[in-house]
C-alpha cells in the first residue's frame, strides 16, 4: 500500500447515493490509502468499467470468506470505503490492474443491482469532531514510537510513510495509516475500519501494534537462534576443510574424514537409544582426532562398524494369521502338537497383545528328531529371520559375552553377532546343543546365558565388546538338548522345557512319504514317475536297517536306496521300479538289526522287561538261574550302579519274603543267585527293571515259569511297593512291536498312558499294580519241571533301561 496524498480533499469530494461494488478478497482499504488491485472476475471488470464511465468512484468493501467466487449482499462487510479509480491497465489476460485511492468510508445499505455487476445504495459514514486532550497526544506520540520501533525489528515499511505518519497529527487518519501497513487478519482489520471514533480507532490500532512488535521480537529471537546455529555449522566446515587441506598437504589423504561422515550418517539413521548414541557420537569424534594409521584407529573403527550396522530399530512384522500359521507348521512336520500348539498359542497371545517379551523354549529329544529344523519351521511361520549357533563344545564365557576392547582382535560375542546377522531385533534365535556347553577356568557359558534367557534382564544385555546395553527382549530364543541332566539347575529353569520323544514307525513311514522320499529322489536326479516305495517297504527299512529315536538313519538307507536306482537309470535300465520289501533288501543287503520278539514258550527264571532308551522304547530279558553256593548274589550284563541296587532290593524282598512263596529260609545260604541281562556289552542302569528282576527271582527259585507275553517295568521297594517310571509311550511302542499282548505298569503311571494314541493301545491289555505280588498273580504260572527255553536273539543295540 503506498502512502496517502494529504491534499486529497474529502469533505469537498461529493458521493453518488449509488456506486459500483468491487468486493475484496483478503484486503481492507482505508481512507486516503492508495493500493494497487488485480481485477480477474467478470463483474468486477464491468464494476470497474462503469465506474470509469461515470465518476470514477466505486465502493470497495471486503468478503468474509475469501473462497466465495460469486459474493451475495450476506457475503459482504456492511462497511466499506468509496474509492477513486486513479488508474487502470489491461494484461493480456483478461484481467486488469487498477489503482485506486480511499475517499472516506461507506455504509453499504442495500444492492440495487446485481447484473452485469454488483451496484448499491450507499450512505456516507461521517467521523466525529476530535477534542485536542492529553490522553490524545500521548496515544499519538506512542503510536509513532511503536510504528518506529516495528520498522527497526524488520518490519517492511517505506521511509515516505514513516515520514508522513511523523508529520500527522489527526489520531483518524494516522490510525488508517498506520493500519493499513500492519500485517492484520481481515476480521482485525474491518474492526478498525469499522471504528468511526479517531480516537477509540487509534487506541485499537495501539494494542495490534504492540501485538505486531512482540510478534517481530520473538521472530527476530528465532531468526537469531537460527543464524547462530548457521554460523555454527558453518564454522565446523570451515575447520573441517582447513584439516582436510592440511592432511592433504601432509599426504594423509581424505579417507578418515570420509569415513567419519558415513559413520555420521549411519548413526543418525539407525535410530539408537540415546545414551547408546551418544557413546557412539563420542568414540566418532575421537576418531576424527586421530592419526588414520594408528592401531588404536583400527580398533575404534571396527567398534563403530558394529554399532552403526546392529539392528537397533529395524524389526521383522510378525505373521498374525493362526490359521497360516498351522498350515506352515503342518507343512514342514507331521506330528509334534505340543510344540505346534505353543507355537500358535503365542501368536495368538501376540495378536490380542502387541507389546509381549518372546518365549523362551528349550527343546529335548533324542538326535534326529528334527529339533533344529523345527526352529526354522516356526521362524517360516512367525516371518521373522532366523539365527542358529551351536554351543556344543563351548568353554569360554567371552564367547557368549565379547571380549573387551582393550583386548587385541576383540569382537562382540555370539549373540550380538547373530542379531547383526539376522539384520533384524526380533528373529528366532536358535541356541542349539547346549546339554554341551563345557565349563574351565576362562569361565562358564551357561552362567553367561543366564542374563540372556532372563525376561527381567535380557531388555539390557550389556555385550562387553559394545559395553552398551542392548534390547533383547523381542528376540525369541529356542535351546535345543539332547538331555536335560547335564543342563545348570539355574540356567533349565529360566526355559519352557518341551520334550520330544521319538518317532512311532507309523510315524517314521508317513515322514518318510511326506518329505524324505522326495527330497531323496530329488538330489538322486530320479522323478517321482521313475521310483515309489511301498509301505512295506518303507517299514522293512524301518526294521530291519535302523534302529534310532530319529530319522537321519533312514534318511541315509532312502537314500542308499535312491542312489542305487540312479545307477540303473543312468546306465539306461530306466525303470520305473517299485520297491518292495524284497527289492529293499536287495538293495541295501544283508539286513543289520533283528528285531527283537517275544520268547516262542513260558520259561522259568525268564523275565520280559520294557527299556527306554534314546533310540525309543525295547523289550529286555532278565535271566535268573541258581547254584550251590554261599548266599552270593552274581550280577552280569553290564550294569549300572542303580540297576544292581535294583538286583539287591528284589532278592532281599525275596528273601524276606520266602515263607509266603514256600521258599526255604536256609536255600538262601546254600546257594548263590546269578542275575544276567543278555547283551553284555550294551551299558544299562536305571531302576524300572526293578519288578522284571523281581518277578525273574521268584520264578526261579519257585520253579514257576514266566509268561512270555507279559512285559512289565516299575522299580521296586525292599516292602514289595512298586514306584512309577518314566517313558511310558516308548515302553508301551516296544511291547507292541514285540508281540507281547499284556504290560504290566505301576498303578501310579496310569495317568501317562494317556500319551499313547488310541491305534498304539488297541490289542494291548494294561494291568495296573502297586504291589509286587499282582505282579506275581499276573506275570507267574503254576509250578512246572525245570525246562530250557530257545536261545534268544542278541543282536540288539539298546542303551540304558
Amino acid at each position: 500500500m503506498s502512502a496517502p496524498k494529504p491534499d486529497l480533499p474529502e469533505d469537498q469530494m461529493k458521493i453518488p447515493r449509488e456506486l459500483p461494488v468491487l468486493p475484496l478478497r483478503d484486503i481492507v482499504v482505508y481512507p486516503f490509502i492508495i493500493v494497487p488491485l488485480s481485477v480477474s472476475r467478470e463483474k468486477s471488470i464491468k464494476a470497474v468499467d462503469r465506474a470509469l464511465s461515470d465518476s470514477r468512484m466505486i465502493l470497495l468493501v471486503s468478503q468474509k470468506d475469501s473462497k466465495v467466487e460469486d459474493p451475495e449482499e450476506e457475503d459482504l462487510f456492511t462497511i466499506g470505503t468509496v474509492g477513486v479509480i486513479m488508474r487502470m491497465l489491461k494484461l493480456p489476460d483478461g484481467r486488469i490492474r487498477v489503482l485506486v485511492q480511499g475517499v472516506c468510508r461507506a455504509r453499504l445499505d442495500e444492492f440495487s443491482q446485481h447484473e452485469p455487476f454488483l451496484q448499491a445504495k450507499v450512505t456516507r459514514v461521517v467521523e466525529p469532531p476530535v477534542e485536542s486532550s492529553m490522553e490524545q497526544e500521548a496515544l499519538t506520540r506512542n503510536v509513532k514510537k511503536s510504528l518506529e520501533r516495528s520498522a527497526s525489528l524488520g518490519k517492511a515499511i517505506s521511509s515516505e510513510v514513516m515520514v508522513i505518519a511523523s508529520n500527522l497529527e489527526d489520531p483518524g487518519r494516522l490510525a488508517d495509516l498506520v493500519a493499513s501497513n500492519l500485517d492484520l487478519k481481515i476480521e482485525d482489520a474491518q474492526v478498525v475500519l469499522k471504528l468511526t471514533d479517531p480516537l477509540a480507532r487509534l487506541k485499537r490500532v495501539n494494542e495490534l501494534l504492540n501485538k505486531e512488535i512482540e510478534l517481530l521480537n520473538m521472530q527476530q529471537e528465532i531468526n537469531t537462534h537460527a543464524r547462530e546455529e548457521i554460523d555454527k555449522s558453518q564454522r565446523e566446515y570451515f575447520l573441517r576443510q582447513q584439516m582436510k587441506a592440511i592432511q592433504n598437504e601432509l599426504g594423509e589423504g581424505n579417507d578418515l574424514a570420509e569415513e567419519v561422515e558415513t559413520f555420521r550418517d549411519k548413526a543418525r539413521k539407525a535410530k539408537m537409544p540415546k545414551k547408546v548414541f551418544e557413546e557412539v557420537e563420542r568414540q566418532i569424534n575421537k576418531l576424527e582426532r586421530m592419526h588414520p594409521d594408528s592401531a588404536e584407529t583400527a580398533t575404534v573403527r571396527n567398534y563403530l562398524d558394529w554399532m552403526v550396522n546392529l539392528p537397533w530399530s529395524i524389526q521383522t512384522k510378525d505373521n498374525l494369521d493362526l490359521k497360516k500359521a498351522q498350515e506352515i507348521l503342518d507343512e514342514d512336520h507331521y506330528g509334534l502338537e505340543t510344540i505346534k500348539e505353543r507355537i500358535v498359542e503365542y501368536l495368538a497371545v501376540r495378536k490380542l497383545k502387541k507389546k509381549m517379551r518372546g518365549p523362551i523354549l528349550c527343546f529335548v529329544g533324542p538326535p534326529g528328531v528334527g529339533k533344529t529344523s523345527l526352529g526354522r519351521s516356526i521362524a517360516r511361520a512367525l516371518g521373522r529371520k532366523f539365527v542358529r549357533i551351536s554351543l556344543g563344545g563351548i568353554r569360554d564365557e567371552a564367547e557368549i559375552r565379547g571380549h573387551r576392547r582393550t583386548y587385541v582382535g576383540s569382537m562382540p560375542g555370539r549373540i550380538v553377532q547373530g542379531i547383526s546377522q539376522a539384520a533384524s531385533n526380533n528373529p528366532v534365535f536358535m541356541l542349539d546343543e547346549v546339554d554341551k556347553i563345557g565349563a574351565d577356568y576362562r569361565g562358564d557359558p551357561s552362567s553367561a546365558l543366564l542374563e540372556v534367557l532372563d525376561p527381567e534382564q535380557n531388555y539390557s544385555f550389556r555385550d562387553h565388546y559394545l559395553n552398551v546395553p542392548f534390547d533383547l527382549s523381542n528376540v525369541m530364543f529356542v535351546a535345543t538338548a539332547n538331555l536335560l541332566d547335564p543342563i545348570q539347575p539355574a540356567f533349565r529353569d529360566r526355559m519352557e522345557v518341551i520334550s520330544l520323544s521319538g518317532y512311532t514307525e507309523e510315524e517314521k513311514i508317513e515322514i518318510s512319504k511326506r518329505h524324505l522320499i522326495p527330497k531323496q529322489v530329488e538330489e538322486n536326479g530320479l522323478t517321482p514317475a521313475q521310483i515309489s516305495f511301498a509301505e512295506k517297504a518303507i517299514q522293512t527299512i524301518i526294521q530291519k536297517y535302523t534302529r534310532e529315536a530319529g530319522l537321519r538313519n533312514l534318511e541315509r538307507e532312502i537314500a542308499k536306496t535312491c542312489r542305487k536306482l540312479a545307477r540303473r537309470v543312468a546306465e539306461g535300465q530306466m525303470g520305473p521300479y517299485s520297491i518292495t520289501p524284497a527289492m529293499a533288501e536287495d538293495l541295501l543287503g544283508v539286513p543289520r538289526v533283528t528285531p527283537e520278539m517275544a520268547l516262542v514258550n513260558n520259561q522259568v527264571g525268564v523275565a520280559t522287561g520294557l527299556a527306554w532308551t534314546a533310540a525309543g522304547g525295547e523289550i529286555l530279558f532278565v535271566e535268573a538261574t541258581t547254584m550251590p553256593g554261599k548266599g552270593r548274589l552274581i550280577l552280569t550284563g553290564h550294569l549300572g550302579t542303580v540297576m544292581k541296587e535294583s538286583a539287591q532290593a528284589a532278592l532281599s524282598y525275596a528273601r524276606s519274603k520266602a515263607a509266603d512263596f514256600g521258599i526255604s529260609i536256609n536255600a538262601f545260604g546254600e546257594m548263590d543267585v546269578h542275575v544276567h541281562v543278555p547283551e553284555g556289552a550294551i551299558p544299562k542302569d536305571g531302576p524300572s527293571a526293578g519288578i522284571t528282576m523281581a518277578t525273574s527271582i521268584i520264578s526261579v527259585l519257585t520253579n514257576r515259569p514266566v509268561r512270555r507275553t507279559v512285559a512289565m517295568t516299575g522299580e521296586i521297594t525292599l516292602r514289595g511297593n512298586v514306584l512309577p517310571i518314566g517313558g511310558v509311550k516308548e515302553k508301551v511302542l516296544a511291547a507292541r512291536r514285540a508281540s507281547i499282548d499284556t504290560v504290566i505298569l505301576p498303578e501310579a503311571n496310569r495317568k501317562n498312558l494317556e500319551e499313547v494314541p488310541k491305534l498304539f493301545r488297541k490289542g494291548l491289555r494294561f494291568v495296573f499294580v502297586s504291589d509286587v505280588t499282582e505282579v506275581f498273580e499276573v506275570a507267574l504260572l503254576d509250578p512246572v519241571a525245570r525246562s530250557r527255553g530257545p536261545r534268544m536273539g542278541t543282536e540288539k543295540s539298546i542303551a540304558a533301561i
